[in-house]
C-alpha cells in the first residue's frame, strides 16, 4: 500500500458519549491514542431526540479542553425546539467550538413530537441565522441513499438543500462498496453540488453488531463480504484481521481515487482504527 500523507486531506474520528465511569475512562484512553495521529477533529454523537445532550456536551468540553484536536459536536434537530438548539449553540460557542455536525436525527422509540425542525437543511439554515460563519458545518451524505428517501434523485435534492442552506462539507454514512461513493460524488457534481464529501469508514470488529447497524441505516454489506464474515463470526481475532484487510484496501482505493479524507466511526475503540491507519502509513506523531 502507498503511504498517505494527510496534508490537504482530512482525518477525523467519531466518538459516542459514554454513560458510565468505566466508559468515560475507556474513551479518555482511546482519545489519547488517536490524538497521536493529529486528526483535524473529533466528532461526538448526539442521541436520538437529544437523549445524550448532557453527555455529548461534557464529552465535547473535555476533548476541547485537552488541547489536542478540537471537538465537533453532533446536533440533531428532530424533537427539538429552536430555543433548545439556540442554547446548545451558545454553550458550544462559549467553550470555543468552531465545528458542528448538523443532522436531522431520529425520534426515540415512543416519542411522537417531531419538534420545530423537520429536516437537516432547516437546522443548517437556523445555525447560520443565529451564528453567521462562526461554525464550520458538516452534514450527512448517503452514497447508497437514505433509507427513507423515495428515490435517488429525491435524496440528492435533499442533500442539495443542506448545501444551499450553508453546509461547508459532508461526511458519508459508512459503506463497503467504494464504487457507490465515487458514483455519488459524480452525481453530486452533475447536480451542481460542489462541497467536499468525506467518506465515513466503519472498522469491522463485530459482525452481529455491524449487521444490526447496517440494517438500521441502510448500509449494504456486499454478499461476498457478508458470507465471509458469517463464517468468521465466532473467531474474533480472525474476523478483525480480515476486516482490517478489507477496510484498509477500501480506504486505499478511496484515497487513490481522490477522496478528500477519511472519517472513522471508532465505536470508542482505538485499536481497529489505528490498525487501518497503520496499513495506510498514517503515522503516529510524537509532539514536538
Amino acid at each position: 500500500m502507498a503511504r498517505w500523507g494527510f496534508d490537504g486531506r482530512s482525518l477525523s474520528f467519531e466518538f459516542f458519549p459514554p454513560k458510565t465511569d468505566t466508559g468515560r475512562e475507556k474513551l479518555r484512553r482511546t482519545h489519547a491514542r488517536l490524538a497521536q495521529l493529529r486528526p483535524e477533529f473529533f466528532s461526538v454523537t448526539f442521541g436520538a431526540g437529544g437523549s445524550t445532550r448532557e453527555g455529548t456536551y461534557e464529552t465535547v468540553r473535555e476533548i476541547q479542553a485537552s488541547g489536542d484536536a478540537p471537538a465537533a459536536p453532533h446536533i440533531s434537530c428532530i424533537g427539538a425546539s429552536r430555543e433548545s438548539i439556540r442554547e446548545l449553540l451558545q454553550a458550544y460557542r462559549a467553550i470555543g467550538v468552531r465545528r458542528i455536525v448538523a443532522l436531522r436525527g431520529d425520534l426515540p422509540s415512543g416519542m411522537v413530537e417531531r419538534g420545530e425542525f423537520a429536516h437537516a437543511d432547516e437546522l443548517v439554515a437556523f445555525i447560520r441565522e443565529e451564528t453567521g460563519d462562526w461554525f464550520y458545518i458538516e452534514v450527512a451524505a448517503y452514497p447508497e441513499f437514505h433509507p427513507e428517501a423515495p428515490s435517488a434523485s429525491a435524496d440528492l435534492r435533499n442533500f442539495a438543500r443542506k448545501v444551499a442552506a450553508g453546509a461547508n462539507r459532508a461526511i458519508t454514512q459508512y459503506f463497503f462498496n467504494p464504487d457507490a461513493y465515487f458514483r455519488f460524488v459524480d452525481w453530486c457534481q452533475a447536480f451542481g453540488i460542489g462541497i467536499d464529501v468525506v467518506p465515513g469508514i466503519m472498522p469491522i470488529v463485530n459482525y452481529r453488531q455491524l449487521a444490526r447497524f447496517s440494517e438500521g441505516c441502510g448500509a449494504e454489506i456486499p454478499r461476498w463480504l457478508r458470507w465471509r464474515l458469517e463464517e468468521l463470526v465466532d473467531d474474533v481475532e480472525a474476523l478483525r484481521a480480515f476486516g482490517t484487510d478489507v477496510v484498509s484496501a477500501m480506504c486505499e482505493r478511496l484515497l487513490a481515487g481522490g477522496a478528500p479524507g477519511l472519517h472513522f466511526y471508532t465505536l470508542n475503540m482505538a485499536a481497529p482504527t489505528l490498525a487501518i491507519c497503520d496499513r495506510l502509513g498514517i503515522d503516529v506523531q510524537t509532539p514536538a
